[in-house]
């Protein structure tokens, strides 16, 4: 176990995400004081730290829905600490969020398709211009719609309105729709909150399907089994910090980790 400030990278392979000095102020209190992080290419990396750690603020600040205080997040090797989620999404960038909030009264079919990226019916001419590559294009987002719902097993529910959903189906549907966009890192933010243990089990079926594939994976999670599950390496917070990593098994018995989650950081 390691006790730098920094995550480690593989060798001297360029992490996929990185962000060095992160600080996000709101008012006084500073949510993220000097957090360094980075994601490497096909890794699975756990954040982890007791209720007000400042995990999701990092988790919005890397995804681009906050801009940082003070600090640098770059993308496969492109400074895009001043750009927003869109634009970290084009660059390989995706995320999930804890409480899922679908379009309820569309198909789950439809939610999905939502996550596909620069589409050329988006553009008004180009229907007029050259309507059969439209028209293609539609019938190539269509299909791969159907097969991410089958990869999370929700092809049954394709037409229903996604409100019929429960929390643990909103998941996978989410987990489809950002799939939509082709991103080479997803940021997971407390999958198993909420879902019950079959469909949990088939969370992490999907995330280390996904893992296999090639997609780099960093995980908010509170249930510690899952995250060893699923994680070689483990990032701790503690009051906006970066407190230690290591592997789960050496960062779960550490004393400083045990203080933190235990009342002595907050």
């Amino acid at each position: 176990m390691t006790n730098v400030k920094a995550s480690s990278t593989s060798g001297n392979a360029q992490p996929l995400i990185e962000a060095r000095d992160l600080v996000k102020v709101f008012g006084g209190l500073r949510a993220v004081d000097g957090m360094s992080i980075a994601l490497n290419r096909g890794e699975m990396l756990g954040l982890i730290g007791p209720n007000g750690a400042g995990k999701t603020t990092l988790f919005n600040l890397l995804a681009g829905s906050l801009r940082p205080s003070e600090g640098q997040i770059c993308v496969a090797g492109h400074d895009l600490t001043r750009y927003g989620a869109d634009r970290r999404l084009g660059a390989g960038l995706g995320r999930t969020f804890q409480i899922p909030r679908p379009f309820a009264e569309m198909s789950v079919l439809e939610n999905v398709l939502t996550g596909r990226q620069d589409q050329l019916g988006e553009r008004l001419w180009m229907n007029v211009l050259t309507p059969g590559r439209v028209a293609s294009e539609e019938r190539a987002a269509m299909e791969k719609a159907r097969n991410l719902l089958d990869f999370v097993t929700l092809s049954k529910l394709e037409h229903e309105p996604a409100r019929v959903l429960s929390g643990g189906q909103r998941k996978l549907l989410e987990l489809a729709r950002i799939l939509m966009a082709d991103p080479q890192a997803i940021l997971l933010d407390e999958p198993a909150a909420g879902v019950n243990p079959t469909l949990l089990e088939l969370i992490i079926d999907r995330v280390l399907e996904l893992n296999a594939q090639g997609k780099s994976i960093l995980l908010i999670e509170h249930n510690m089994d899952m995250v060893a599950r699923l994680c070689g390496r483990v990032v701790v917070m503690a009051a906006g910090r970066h407190l230690i990593e290591g592997k789960p098994e050496d960062v779960s018995r550490d004393p400083t980790v045990i203080d933190a989650y235990l009342g002595g950081v907050h």
